[in-house]
């Protein structure tokens, strides 16, 4: 995640706002450690760096100080690299909409309106917000969810230490009128446009044996029960359909993909497939496996499972709003996902102004599938600006 400032940014002051939002969001101040049974977070002694930008590679935990999140100044940009184990996209983007705020009130003098994702540092960090919201499914009876495995994207691979992204920036008024027309929310007709693109892609795939076009999306569980954890709160939804027995034209797709959009966010669905993944964690057996052989248990899942069962990944944080104080000295907020296992690459999407931008990082030099996206927001009358460059 990054945030495009109007001037350089000054390394001195960033780190005086980094200590301080740490000093705010206690968690990102926690490693993690390895016991005999299970992983755990463990709260550090020593204080996050501001680092240069880094290339891409392995993320080494140790390497990194302990700390699970890296801050970069490149230039105009405050850049945060973050592992998952910490916090979702949503306590990601308040821990560096938060920075921010406090690193331009530092700098400039200004004063912002905190609410929201942009916290105050002066302020005492509240229980709820370090609590681990997964508890409340603590005892409940779930079920996993049956899924078929998708159609996946095949290309030449780039180098290991390459992730490449195509940068699409989105006019919001077009998209937002787009969508409504077509009685559809945002995230959901970007998703459907991928599920097009998915279709277009598979029919030249002389390949494809897979006929299920799966995009996974994220889900911010707090929007849906509630809490201000900014710990980890998320699931998923996968949205798609089935061309076993033929293709679909967009209308259809896109008429797919809202209903399962609205079915799967129910509460009644997805506190399922959420309480059966609390029970497992909690399950006696499981328990008592040493972590030495737990490690390559799950490693086995992951593969088996995991990213089998869809696609592609569209994750949309939604519109970035910032007090009117802090506008004038934010250019820009980027939100892009790493590289990924089990898929050729994934899509983030934030919105901020008035534009959304939507970065396609992939791990394959083809781009297909991006092209068959752009072609299909064309064909809906929405705009695009793609810029194409290596991370």
């Amino acid at each position: 995640m990054s945030v495009t400032l109007n001037e350089p940014v000054d390394e001195a002051v960033l780190q005086q706002a980094l200590e301080a939002s740490v000093a705010r969001i206690p968690t990102f101040g926690y490693t993690l450690t390895g016991g005999t049974l299970w992983w755990y977070l463990r709260k550090l002694d020593c204080t996050p760096r501001v680092l240069p930008l880094q290339p891409l590679h392995h993320f080494s935990i140790p390497g990194n100080g302990g700390f699970l999140f890296r801050i970069s100044a490149d230039g105009c940009r405050i850049v945060l690299d973050i592992f998952h184990v910490l916090t979702d996209g949503n306590g990601g983007m308040t821990f560096l909409l938060t920075l921010t705020a406090e690193y331009l009130r530092l700098r400039y003098g200004i004063q912002p309106v905190y609410g929201g994702r942009i916290l105050d540092t002066s302020d005492a960090p509240a229980a709820s917000e370090l609590a681990d919201a997964f508890d409340d499914f603590s005892g409940k009876r779930g079920c996993l969810e049956q899924n078929d495995p998708a159609y996946h994207i095949c290309g030449r691979p780039l180098g290991i230490k390459v992730l490449r992204n195509l940068r699409v920036r989105i006019p919001m008024a077009e998209a937002a009128a787009a969508a409504k027309a077509r009685n559809a929310t945002v995230t959901e007709l970007l998703t459907a446009a991928m599920v097009a693109a998915l279709q277009d892609v598979r029919r030249n795939d002389r390949f494809a044996r897979r006929s299920v076009l799966k995009v996974n999306v994220p889900v911010d569980l707090r929007r849906i029960f509630g809490g201000n954890t900014l710990r980890n709160f998320s699931s998923y939804v996968m949205l798609g359909v089935d061309v076993c027995n033929g293709e679909y034209d967009f209308g259809h797709i896109l008429e797919v993909v809202s209903a399962q959009k609205r079915l799967f966010s129910m509460p009644s669905q997805l506190e399922p497939k959420v309480a059966k993944n609390v029970e497992l964690e909690d399950n006696f057996a499981i328990n008592c496996i040493p972590r030495v052989l737990k490690k390559p248990i799950i490693d086995i899942i992951n593969r088996l499972k995991g990213d089998r069962y869809c696609s592609h990944t569209l994750s949309n944080l939604g519109r970035i709003e910032l007090p009117e104080t802090l506008r004038p000295y934010v250019r820009d907020v980027d939100f892009i996902l790493g590289r990924q296992r089990g898929n050729s690459g994934a899509s983030a999407c934030t919105g901020y102004g008035d534009h959304l931008v939507l970065n396609m990082s992939r791990r394959i030099a083809d781009r297909a599938f991006e092209d068959a996206f752009l072609r299909q927001l064309d064909a809906l009358g929405i705009g695009t600006e793609a810029e194409e460059s290596d991370i």
